[in-house]
């Protein structure tokens, strides 16, 4: 027989407060085993058992659960906002984000922001998508210091605008030969890097964007003033000019001529720095700016493969080595001004054509994009001879060696009319043991270039200026009037250097001979031995004036003799005399 057992007030607490914990329910002052109790017991037993994961939650819980997700969901839109796009989105779409109500609509908006700027819809993958997440990760692998990569001044041109051309990087600062743009003479500086890019749509060609780590510890950021480098800006009489070194100039005066830069240069030099003060803030603010969307339609014209003829263009691409593994790609396009539609406002004639071209792999993968508008304008009484003309636009970009697939769509804004352009193009592989050559150029204009320009601008190549002129697309050669000049333009590669006197020993022979009786009509001789300090790579230009040759069909061949390595090349081109 069962005795009744009193527990202690004490015991009941404690025995409280764990079933409590335990999620169960105990009557104060429960007493076990009496007749009261034993019914209760045997009504609850015969209940089935609930499964708390279903069990109903009250109005209260629902609504503070929902308030949970909704934050947790409200900082994977932060995030994607205000990290991952935050430097590709413009102010509109931002604006329009904000606006959204429901996340229905903040996901359709993501998946429509990422579509907008797909290369190439018609496929799964989007390359821009990849890219930038890709960009995103080198960031954060290669510029941290102290705060996450991409949220520094280098992670965020990288993002942006991707691998610059080349890097002057400068990570222990020390000793620095200043250019005379700043001013000249010797110094020491803090690490700094001069990141050049060659073309940047929305702000302009031959971009070098300069990056300083005064506390020299790896947070490099952007200036616009390149003395921040200048490690001795404020030691007296360190670190002189060379106005400062003759006298001309005192170093006091830096900080007391104005302007956003502080170089210190002599009275003309300070002049046109300062000159060029708002030229350097609003290449800053361009890049600080999201990168356009342009020309979307032309874009999809690329992509669904429609050919259109409305809008007739031709095109030339020509071949130039940079380095072992890159290849400057110049692409020249030549509208005729009489297949542009021009507009009379206050007498002057507007002419507009905007351009799209892409280049990709066999595989697909976008190897290089540009967009970009020619504008004509030319006064009325003048149109009638500016339509026997042409304009033309040029595009370089550096490519590995292979094979690529080049579109280029040409619009004709004014008139409404689109035409198209597509072709496999091969790049060629320069290899360092075979003697080699660029392209051939037969240009209507040649010119050396000033120091500053060197390797920037339209049509400059090195140190010269070299405007193609385009063949027609019916196969025709490159023509020139007789009141012109032909000019030749070719480089030479990978000649061979003799070990004792550490020059190259080649001949090079000019023949022009008439392409219908292969009649002779120019030949130039001309050896290395005669042109000074070169070495293995060699640049030819000449001139060649036209006046005294009929009209007909022309073939320029340059041959090179390699001596040393005993090796030929004989390229050669067509061009007719009107």
């Amino acid at each position: 027989m069962l005795q009744e057992r009193t527990f202690s007030p004490l015991f009941l607490k404690r025995l409280a407060a764990v079933t409590v914990a335990a999620g169960l329910a105990l009557a104060p002052a429960a007493r076990a085993g009496s007749p009261a109790d034993e019914s209760k017991s045997q009504a609850k037993s015969s209940q089935p058992d609930v499964d708390p994961l279903k069990q109903p939650i009250s109005a209260k819980q629902k609504k503070a659960n929902e308030k949970s997700l909704h934050q947790e969901l409200e900082q994977t839109y932060k995030k994607w906002l205000d990290q991952d796009v935050v430097y590709i989105i413009t102010d509109q779409e931002r604006a329009a984000f904000m606006k959204l109500s429901n996340d229905e609509e903040r996901d359709q908006f993501i998946e429509q922001f990422w579509l907008r700027r797909d290369p190439t819809p018609d496929t799964e993958e989007n390359e821009y998508k990849e890219e930038h997440y890709r960009r995103i990760e080198y960031a954060n692998e290669h510029f941290a210091s102290g705060k996450p990569g991409w949220k520094t001044d280098r992670g965020r041109i990288y993002i942006v605008y991707g691998e610059p051309a080349q890097i002057d990087s400068h990570p222990s600062g020390g000793f620095y030969e200043r250019p005379m743009d700043e001013g000249g003479g010797q110094t020491s500086t803090f690490p700094f890097e001069d990141w050049r890019y060659r073309h940047i749509d929305g702000v302009g060609d031959d971009v070098i964007i300069e990056f300083v780590d005064q506390c020299m510890c790896n947070d490099y950021h952007l200036t616009i003033d390149r003395s921040e480098k200048d490690a001795l800006k404020y030691t007296p009489n360190a670190g002189l000019t060379l106005s400062e070194q003759m006298g001309l100039t005192n170093k006091a005066d830096r900080f007391t001529q104005g302007g956003l830069e502080q170089l210190g240069t002599s009275a003309a030099m300070g002049q046109r720095n300062q000159g060029q003060d708002f030229e350097r803030l609003e290449q800053y603010g361009n890049l600080m700016k999201p990168p356009e969307v342009k020309f979307k339609e032309l874009d999809e014209i690329v992509s669904t493969h429609i050919r259109y003829n409305l809008m007739p263009f031709d095109v030339r691409v020509d071949f130039v080595r940079v380095t072992g593994d890159t290849v400057l790609v110049p692409v020249t396009i030549q509208v005729k001004n009489r297949d542009i539609t021009f507009e009379n406002k206050e007498d002057v004639q507007h002419g507009l054509v905007n351009i799209y071209g892409r280049v990709t792999t066999l595989t697909g993968r976008i190897a290089q994009t540009y967009e970009d508008t020619v504008q004509v304008d030319v006064p009325a009484e003048l149109l009638p001879k500016t339509l026997e003309s042409a304009s033309v636009y040029w595009k370089a970009m550096p490519l590995k060696p292979g094979r690529y697939r080049m579109d280029i769509v040409v619009k004709d804004v004014k008139g409404d009319r689109v035409g198209t352009w597509s072709k496999s193009v091969v790049v060629p592989e320069f290899s360092e043991d075979k003697l080699a050559n660029s392209s051939l150029i037969l240009a209507d204009q040649m010119e050396k270039v000033p120091a500053q320009s060197v390797g920037a601008g339209n049509f400059v190549i090195g140190s010269t200026k070299v405007r193609p002129r385009v063949a027609p697309a019916d196969g025709k050669p490159a023509s020139f009037k007789r009141d012109q000049k032909v000019n030749f333009w070719m480089q030479v590669y990978n000649l061979g250097i003799d070990e004792k006197s550490k020059k190259p020993s080649a001949t090079i022979q000019y023949d022009v001979v008439n392409a219908t009786t292969n009649a002779s009509v120019a030949h130039i001789e001309e050896s290395t031995e005669k042109m000074g300090n070169v070495g293995d790579q060699l640049t030819l230009e000449k001139t060649m004036p036209l006046s005294s040759l009929p009209p007909g069909t022309y073939r320029l061949t340059i041959k090179v003799n390699d001596n040393i390595s005993k090796q030929t090349i004989a390229p050669s081109a067509d061009f007719t005399v009107e």
